[in-house]
């Protein structure tokens, strides 16, 4: 077998037991990795309505089939279980080292059942497997959790996916981090560990995974660095970060602003990746900033990673990294709040504590709305000044949040649609949440099929499922996007602002495209359907010389179909119906504010006809149901028996 390992580990947490599976080659090839193969095991494993946080959910930590290749964009690791936000499927990625070390351990993935009896943490190396108490690491920090693993496994090499002590505490958008900044948020995969009573997995290895054909990789290899200069879009992110977007995203009136009330922030310069470089990325000031300030994931050229650290009243610790794009714009402009330091020390305190900075900006940004609108006032808020613009108080609720230390912070740490049915009083007017999930930083009231993606998405709104609108729109798509959209199949520039059939079909297939990458485990800054250093017969390229397979991309958005249906079934199982295919009413309400967007809403109708053309193209029921004629096609009929 080349590109896998060929070994799944199988925990049972209740038992204390581990045991090691061999699948075939077949099923390998069949669902390539990541979520799709999590939600075969999920499927196959859990009962129906079983408690997010109970023993009988079944968590699983996949890799792909290039993962631990010498490659741009293949250090993913996939994080599925039930969620305790939507009690639906749960799906979150994240990169670093910790997945390709993982390979380099001889395994491709990791299956979780049951719950410890005492907190234990999972060893994984070539020649052991093993639980291992973890008493001493309660209430740690991730940095100080990761420092004690070290020392008592006695290898500074270890990688380290742990959940932090934000979990402990039941805060549900907890998330799992590697090296203390590698974020596995949005859907709670912290606190279903946790849950477990399993704080961390701890891996190390020396088994690279063999490669069908070495040459042809390292032709495919070589390409990166050539190619990554004359992508602009790609050498912003590779000097800039994330946060490279945070200019274009204002200039184009889909920055949100003050909780989603607004499309451009006036502070934006302030928050820029420009200003993030200049003045505040570790090296900054001997001018360093290249060579200091620019972190990686595992054999990857594009270094899209940045390392803030700062001095005075907000200090940061590089060992924390420092704020992508969503950061930025969840603590900074839904908040109000132009300080830039401010924001960074908010991404430090999320990383300590391991929770994920889009829902908890998000949730404080709704609190200040709430506030502001007199929907709660300081009696609600222990005497907090919650304005939009209060650095101060924005930092002290992130505070209360992470600690569980007062019954505002414990409350909005469970989300913001906890607590605006907690509040009453017209709180859920200011919500932006889907399935429960805070929507991130990129506005469909312009990208008009990510708010179709939004609803329909299997775990609440997400930036990372489809492609944006802009690629394929009139004035803005260039020749680079239409070449590699049109080994999707799509041909023509769109009109701006519109979403007709030609839109949901852009939107589908990108979305098939992204769903076989969470799969296949790749990163979507490196491969991609159009604005990546590599496209779609790129990514076959790249399967195919890794596995020997001859792969094509139609094989590819099987694949994507494959795992999207099989989240659709699971949320069909758990309940979930069209009713939960909706976005908030603060959507369909005009923005404020100046920019492009200003007095831009969306059209409920519009959205209620994009999805039943995304139902159509899916080929579901008029409910969202995948039909027994879909799955079979897919090579999936063994479902009826779920």
């Amino acid at each position: 077998m080349f590109g896998y390992q060929g070994k799944i580990i199988h925990v049972d947490l209740s038992a204390g037991k581990i045991v090691v599976e061999n699948p075939s080659e077949d099923f390998y090839r069949k669902y390539l990795g990541g979520s799709a193969m999590g939600l075969y095991y999920i499927l196959r494993e859990m009962p129906s309505k079983a408690d997010p946080l109970g023993p009988e959910n079944v968590l699983t930590l996949m890799a792909g089939v290039t993962t631990g290749l010498p490659i741009s964009g293949q250090s993913r690791i996939n994080v599925n279980a039930k969620s305790p936000i939507s009690n639906g499927i749960g799906d979150s990625q994240a990169g670093g080292f910790f997945p390709a070390e993982l390979k380099f351990a001889g395994y491709d993935g990791i299956v979780i059942k049951g719950r410890s009896a005492k907190p234990v943490y999972l060893l994984v190396t070539n020649d052991k497997l093993e639980l291992r108490s973890a008493a001493s690491l309660g209430g740690l920090k991730t940095g100080e959790a990761e420092d004690l693993l070290k020392a008592e496994v006695g290898d500074d090499n270890i990688e380290v996916f742990q959940h932090g002590p934000a979990a402990e505490k039941g805060v549900i958008y907890s998330s799992l981090l590697s090296m203390a900044n590698r974020n596995a948020g949005r859907t709670g995969m912290g606190l279903v560990m946790a849950s477990k009573n399993l704080r961390a997995i701890v891996v190390r290895g020396k088994e690279k995974p063999k490669v069908f054909d070495l040459k042809a990789l390292g032709a495919l290899s070589k390409e990166g660095p050539i190619r990554l200069p004359e992508n602009g879009d790609m050498a912003g992110l590779a000097k800039y970060g994330t946060a490279s977007v945070v200019s274009p995203q204002h200039s184009m009136g889909t920055l949100p602003t003050r909780n989603y009330s607004e499309g451009a922030f006036e502070f934006s310069d302030d928050l820029s990746g420009e200003n993030l470089y200049d003045n505040y990325l570790r090296g900054a000031k001997a001018g360093n900033q290249d060579k200091e300030g620019r972190d990686t994931c595992f054999s990857c050229v594009v270094r899209c990673k940045r390392t803030v650290e700062l001095e005075g009243k907000y200090q940061v610790d590089a060992r924390y990294g420092g704020p992508e794009y969503e950061t930025i714009g969840t603590f900074g402009s839904y908040c109000g709040i132009k300080d830039l330091a401010a924001v960074s020390r908010a991404n430090q305190i999320c990383n300590e504590y391991a929770v994920d900075t889009i829902a908890c900006g998000a949730t404080i940004s709704f609190a200040m709305e709430c506030y502001e609108n007199g929907v709660i006032d300081q009696k609600v808020t222990g005497g907090i000044d919650l304005r939009f613009g209060n650095s101060d108080a924005m930092l002290q609720v992130l505070d209360e949040i992470v600690t569980a230390s007062t019954p505002f912070g414990r409350l909005l740490g469970q989300g913001s649609e906890r607590a605006a049915a907690a509040w009453g009083n017209g709180a859920d007017e200011y919500l932006t949440t889907v399935k429960g999930a805070e929507s991130p930083a990129h506005m469909p009231q312009a990208k008009k099929t990510l708010g179709l993606i939004y609803a329909v998405n299997p775990f609440g709104a997400d930036h990372q499922s489809s492609e944006h609108d802009w690629m394929i729109e009139e004035g803005i798509a260039s020749e680079l996007y239409m070449q590699r959209l049109g080994e999707l199949g799509l041909e023509e520039t769109l009109e701006p602002l519109s979403l007709g059939k030609e839109k949901v079909k852009f939107a589908y297939l990108t979305e098939l495209f992204y769903s076989m990458l969470d799969s296949a485990e790749l990163c979507q800054f490196v491969w991609g359907p159009a604005w990546t250093l590599y496209g779609p017969s790129d990514t076959a390229r790249l399967l195919s010389a890794a596995t020997g397979w001859n792969v094509t991309v139609e094989e590819l958005m099987k694949v994507g179909a494959r795992r999207l249906n099989l989240m659709r079934l699971f949320n069909h199982r758990e309940g979930l119906t069209r009713k939960d295919d909706k976005l908030p009413k603060k959507f369909y309400r005009a923005l404020k504010g100046e920019g492009p967007t200003a007095n831009v809403a969306m059209d409920k109708g519009q959205i209620d006809a994009a999805i039943d053309e995304y139902y159509r193209l899916a080929e579901w029921t008029e409910d969202g149901v995948p039909k027994p004629e879909t799955l079979a096609a897919l090579d999936l009929a063994w479902t009826a028996e779920i």
